[in-house]
């Protein structure tokens, strides 16, 4: 279906955004996935955080690998930059890309098979690293491509369509990212909009690793009684500990919050994070607490979902190896060979 073009007239009357565009210049092809799939909704919200961040859709760089969810880059922003990797290998190259071009905006979609099996070891690798970018998996515990085979995130105990019970511990790729030093840990669910939009609006303002993993049911094999990534299992085990909103530019905040429900984060771009707390008890800067947290409401099979951890002074890949402040992929032979006299310079000092 990808081949069919969308219509290309659009209402007069559709809403802009600061730069004059409207939604449908941040949309892509036509989705090929099966309708109702929790996927096409990430979609949606990653569509609506580009147009609410008024984003010039040319300054983003979409990489992803095999599967479903590594299809969908296709359906968005159809105007950015994109490479669709190999299973498994869409760290490496999103890392390479920002090594060479720090000037653009990095969305790294990818799945539950294709970051917690196959491409587990380069989701690490990428996380530890602070690699400015956005990690996005959709995360539906099957490989839906391969008709619905438990992934390494699938919940122990949880049964497939078929019948079938998951013997094997499942993987959890947020815990991970906590202990591998991710600087913006997030969990949403692809079925609450308001949560998601904003976690991703979010994300593509902080500067280091920021990985959200969403739970987005698969509708063709793993959406029936039994499933732990169902659509009314995720509603009924939600346990949200905060609501966010992303505050651009300096003007003050008038949404009226009860007084200590609202902490306000300020990010090193001066983009703010009011968190609206559910759980008054939870500290979104507290890495520690946000492990322990994750470890008990797991043990009673409730979702955490919401910022769950953000450090607003974190340093990415670029700041630990101290590269120029120009993308590396514009220097020139005499930025990069300084000449014989500096040659023997260094050559001295060696000796």
């Amino acid at each position: 279906m990808t081949y069919i073009a969308k219509p290309k007239f659009q209402h007069p009357g559709l809403p802009k955004n600061d730069l004059g565009y409207t939604h449908r210049d941040y949309e892509g092809k036509v989705s090929t996935l099966c309708a109702g799939c929790g996927h096409d909704s990430i979609t949606a919200s990653i569509i609506e955080a580009c147009y609410e961040l008024s984003i010039e859709p040319h300054r983003v760089a979409k990489i992803s690998g095999i599967g479903c969810s590594s299809k969908t880059p296709d359906y968005f922003l159809g105007n950015s930059h994109g490479f669709n990797s190999v299973h498994g290998r869409m760290p490496s190259v999103l890392t390479g890309a920002n090594l060479a071009n720090r000037d653009l905006i990095y969305l790294g979609v990818s799945g539950d098979g294709d970051s917690a099996s196959i491409g587990f070891g380069q989701f690490a690798h990428s996380i530890r690293r602070a690699v400015n970018m956005t990690y996005i998996v959709e995360n539906n515990g099957v490989y839906g491509l391969t008709k619905g085979q438990f992934s390494a995130t699938a919940d122990r105990g949880s049964k497939s369509k078929k019948g079938v019970m998951n013997t094997d511990n499942a993987i959890d790729l947020v815990a991970i990212a906590l202990q591998l030093g991710a600087s913006f840990v997030a969990r949403s669910f692809s079925g609450d909009k308001s949560q998601l939009v904003p976690l991703i609006a979010a994300a593509i303002r902080h500067r280091g690793a920021a990985f959200i993993d969403v739970i987005s049911p698969c509708i063709a094999f793993n959406n029936h009684a039994g499933s732990t990534k169902s659509f009314d299992y995720v509603r009924e085990h939600n346990d949200a500990v905060n609501r966010l909103d992303v505050l651009t530019g300096r003007d003050p905040i008038t949404v009226e919050y009860a007084p200590g429900t609202v902490q306000v984060v300020e990010q090193h771009d001066g983009t703010r994070l009011a968190l609206r707390k559910i759980d008054a008890d939870y500290d979104a800067n507290d890495r520690l607490a946000a492990m322990t947290f994750l470890q008990k409401h797991a043990a009673k099979g409730q979702v955490v979902t919401g910022l769950l951890y953000v450090d607003p002074d974190a340093e990415d890949l670029h700041a630990h190896l101290d590269t120029v402040e120009t993308p590396l992929n514009t220097l020139e032979a005499k930025d990069l060979c300084p000449g014989s006299a500096a040659l023997e310079k260094i050559n001295a000092s060696l000796r």
